[in-house]
């Protein structure tokens, strides 16, 4: 019996049977401004031949599954000649869903698993448990993993213990890849050309040269100086879907620092927008979001943990973190009090009870020169299945 694995998230789904190739596919419907009555689904967006402003038909909002009509189209193409040539009778499915979904969400796809696709059997699993599930695999001595699992909506914190989801310990951040996208619009349109209507060239412009800055400061002060000593600076060409079907970042050597390139390309020059777009992550407040950052959300998940899971959340110490996750100490410095914390998978130490609670929790005071610590500040009816099965892995 096969086994299909659909990643069905709120921007792409990532489809592909057990141990075989994975297909990247958008999630959703579209429709371009110069076909206006015609509806494309998923990768038949290669077949537009102007895909600039582009109107997206999602079937997620807000992060979970409320438009079953544009989702079933979706999954018919993904199923369908078109695509997997799913046999269904012989068949069970892997399919994600997002923490804490709700019930009526889960009765419905059971219903349209079974009743109208009529798989063999099915399993309903969140996508960090399977990232914890193959790091438990892959570690067989691990204890404790920690997932922080950035979406198109959320972002959640999920530590694992035993290879057990910690349900009451699950932090979730109201920002994802669409907020970051949809900021990078308004910064670009403010400062170089409008792009208010081009979500799909500008999550691209995102996903190529958009980077977390190991140091902010630093970061900063480089994308202030002029000419070549501006190493964080990039030319990205625009795409005119004519002769550059995607657009793409210009090498270093072919930039021009001052003038007009004789190309005729359309650039975005990008400095520190680079970097401080992801940034929010760190600080949803910097745009006016008042909810904690990955860093502070990370904290809490573990202060949170149940007592009798201290020992095991021991191999959460800092000093087995590779240095980007080091660099958490330094973002949770901005915090109140000046304390930073840090926490990330490795070997598990031997501790002793009465330590574990402080050696966990790794508190530094900001010692560092530099720039004074600032705090700145997205139903359905129920209905009955026949039959359920459930796969087990």
């Amino acid at each position: 019996m096969a086994t299909l694995v659909l990643d069905n998230g709120a921007y792409t789904a990532k489809i592909g049977y057990s141990q075989e190739e994975v297909s990247v596919i958008p999630n959703c419907q579209f429709r371009s401004k110069t076909s206006r009555l015609k509806t494309f689904t998923a990768n038949q967006l290669d077949e537009i031949k102007d895909p600039s402003g582009l109107f997206y038909i999602l079937p997620f909002q807000k992060g979970y599954l409320v438009n079953w009509d544009v989702q079933r189209k979706v999954w018919d193409h993904l199923f369908g000649k078109e695509m997997f040539k799913v046999e269904f009778a012989d068949t069970s499915v892997v399919i994600t869903e997002p923490y804490f979904n709700f019930t009526s969400i889960q009765e419905s796809m059971n219903e349209i698993l079974f009743e109208e696709y009529q798989f063999q059997s099915a399993l309903r699993i969140n996508a960090g448990s399977l990232s914890a599930h193959h790091y438990f695999h892959s570690k067989p001595s691990e204890l404790c993993c920690l997932v922080v699992d950035t979406g198109f909506s959320f972002t959640h914190i999920a530590p694992y213990c035993r290879s057990r989801k910690m349900k009451e310990s699950i932090h979730r951040i109201n920002v994802g890849g669409k907020l970051l996208t949809n900021h990078l619009k308004e910064i670009i349109s403010y400062r170089q050309l409008h792009v208010m209507d081009e979500t799909h060239v500008i999550n691209q412009v995102k996903e190529d040269v958009c980077y977390v800055s190991q140091h902010f400061y630093k970061d900063l002060e480089i994308a202030q100086m002029k000419g070549e000593e501006n190493t964080v600076m990039r030319d990205y060409v625009l795409p005119d879907f004519s002769t550059i079907k995607k657009g793409f970042c210009k090498p270093r050597e072919e930039m021009v620092y001052s003038g007009k390139y004789k190309t005729g390309e359309q650039i975005l020059r990008l400095a520190n927008e680079r970097f401080a777009v992801p940034e929010i992550l760190f600080q949803p407040s910097d745009i006016g979001i008042q909810e904690m950052g990955v860093p502070e959300a990370i904290i809490n998940s573990i202060q949170s943990l149940p007592e009798g899971q201290l020992l095991d959340a021991a191999s959460l110490l800092p000093e087995h973190c590779p240095d980007r996750r080091k660099c958490l100490v330094t973002r949770l410095q901005r915090a109140p009090g000046g304390r930073a914390a840090i926490a990330c998978p490795g070997p598990p130490p031997s501790v002793s009870p009465a330590t574990c609670k402080s050696d966990l929790l790794f508190m530094a005071r900001r010692e560092t020169a530099g720039p004074p610590p600032r705090l700145r500040g997205d139903g359905g009816d129920k209905r009955g299945v026949r039959r359920e099965r459930t796969l087990h892995l």
